[in-house]
């Protein structure tokens, strides 16, 4: 048997190299032996030290645990209670779809950087109809099931992604202390080129307006709402009429709506810059007057089933509106007017455009379309007061007539 040097403690021969024993507590507050393995003395010596260093600072898992295992308890106990719900749905199906297929039965402190760079470069090649089974659960194959691959390979924003969740998921075990380093931040992802989504020109902008209101469109009011002020989606969907003050003429956009794992929620914006009362210019007003009139003819119609939500926009029952919907409700409009069908989104780069266009200063930019950073409209520093904001608001409102 090889001797033990001063200072080793409980290393000793083990198999085809040396092994270390460390009581720890663990987190759970039991007192218990953790054991470090190495090929060399010397390997499992500083080893040895570190576990020793780590259980003075405080609890120590006694093992460490499997991707899988820990992205789940990582899921339940870090994600879900900081994040919004549509952000802890996303991490999770990248952890499901992408995640997990790859490393979930590999032990976190076996991870390496070789295994993540390999890892991102398959995914460039990589079907994601097979890896992920998508033909094969529809009711009727139509391509990969069938032994016809669709080639249906990851974006780069989407690779992007996966990396990004894999390495806030390795952060989160480094401050746990379970691994040493987080190897995905050791790989150097380029961020993808974002596209340059189209826009509409203040004429075809108002051909739409116009188009929605000859047609006597129930979600006119909407569309001026996202087009004079620039509201997302979401906010407008869950914008309520306790939250508008016609007589005012001010709105208090504080709230969104969103569909989360097949269920819509109701729940506060992101930021804080988004509570700030809005002034509503007279085009907005006249709108929402409008919409009151036909949610009163659906009220009446609908009689005992209306749902009574207390949202501006609403279906005929009066229950909230799904955005999805409310996107195909968009392009079909767009079809209709004749311009060309851009996303929902776009429609907050086309009142940016239409702000730019009237010379609005950036700052009154930022407080109309409410960023929560000056950057993200322009970086130029200066402060504005809210009879600017209110000016401009009117400005762009006599634009579309």
């Amino acid at each position: 048997m090889a001797r033990r040097h001063n200072g080793e403690g409980t290393i000793y021969p083990y198999r085809n190299g040396y092994a270390a024993q460390v009581w720890v507590y663990t987190p759970e507050g039991r007192r218990q032996r953790k054991t470090v393995y190495g090929k060399t003395r010397e390997i499992v010596h500083e080893k040895w030290l570190a576990l020793h260093a780590q259980a003075r600072r405080g609890p120590v898992s006694p093992r460490t645990p499997k991707v899988d295992e820990f992205a789940t308890g990582w899921l339940r106990d870090v994600v879900t209670p900081n994040l919004a719900p549509a952000t802890v749905a996303n991490y999770e199906l990248f952890v499901r779809h992408y995640i997990s297929p790859a490393f979930g039965s590999k032990r976190l402190d076996r991870l390496g950087v070789r295994d993540v760079q390999v890892w991102l470069n398959e995914l460039k090649h990589t079907c994601q109809c097979c890896a992920q089974g998508k033909d094969a659960a529809r009711e009727v194959p139509r391509c990969c099931a069938k032994g016809k691959c669709c080639g249906q390979v990851a974006s780069e924003w989407t690779i992007h992604q996966a990396w990004t969740v894999l390495r806030s998921l390795l952060s989160s075990a480094m401050r746990e202390e379970l691994v040493s380093r987080n190897v995905a931040g050791l790989v150097r992802v380029p961020v993808p080129r974002a596209k340059k989504p189209a826009v509409w020109t203040v004429d075809q902008a108002r051909q739409f307006l116009e188009s929605a209101r000859r047609d006597d469109d129930p979600l006119y009011a909407g569309y001026v709402l996202m087009l004079i002020l620039g509201l997302r989606r979401g906010e407008l969907l869950g914008l309520a009429w306790d939250d508008v003050d016609l007589e005012l003429g001010e709105a208090r956009i504080a709230w969104q709506v969103q569909r989360v794992k097949g269920q819509l929620l109701r729940r506060k914006t992101k930021t804080t810059s988004s509570d700030a009362p809005l002034p509503l210019p007279e085009i907005c007003v006249s709108a929402l007057e409008q919409r009151r009139v036909v949610e009163a003819k659906w009220r009446l119609a609908a009689g005992e089933a209306w749902a009574g939500a207390g949202l501006v926009m609403t279906t005929r029952l009066g229950d909230p509106l799904d955005p999805r919907n409310f996107h195909r409700y968009f392009k079909a409009r767009a079809t209709k007017a004749g311009v060309p069908v851009i996303s929902v989104h776009a429609t907050r780069r086309t009142c940016a455009s239409l702000l730019v266009a009237l010379d609005v200063h950036p700052r009154v930019a930022m407080a109309i379309l409410r960023h929560s950073k000056i950057a993200v409209t322009m970086d130029i520093y200066s402060q504005v007061s809210s009879t600017s904001t209110r000016e401009a608001l009117k400005r762009l409102g006599e634009a579309f007539g």
